[in-house]
């Protein structure tokens, strides 16, 4: 059988959770309003990875079309600038915040829409 003391004890450690959490912010200088924003170092490293990784999988694409075909290295030229442009695309798309294409940011626009609705 279930033991009466179970919903106490997690409605404790609920209580407790909230309430170093509250701490936690106050203490920090945060509020629960500021999170979801990244920071200044959060998004350098997101920008530094967005076109790091457009131009590694640019190279790869046209590395492994050069060994198939064997066209030396045009295909790899070719999709290292491919590469790069789409990484400085991304890196477009998040400055003006239109990276909402999956996750959270998808979400919220479809809860936005059907208020809307």
């Amino acid at each position: 059988m279930a033991d009466p003391e179970t919903p106490s004890s997690l409605d404790d450690l609920d209580a407790r959770l909230r309430a170093a959490r509250a701490r936690e912010h106050e203490e920090s200088g945060r509020g629960p309003e500021s999170r979801g924003r990244p920071s200044g170092m959060g998004l350098g490293l997101r920008v530094g990875a967005e076109l790091v990784v457009g131009v590694l999988v640019g190279v790869g694409i046209g590395w492994v079309l050069d060994a198939w075909l064997k066209t030396a290295p045009w295909l790899m030229v070719v999709f290292l600038f491919l590469g790069g442009a789409a990484g400085v695309l991304n890196i477009f798309r998040l400055m003006r915040g239109m990276d909402d294409t999956v996750g959270l940011g998808q979400a919220q626009r479809r809860i936005k829409q059907t208020k809307n609705h």
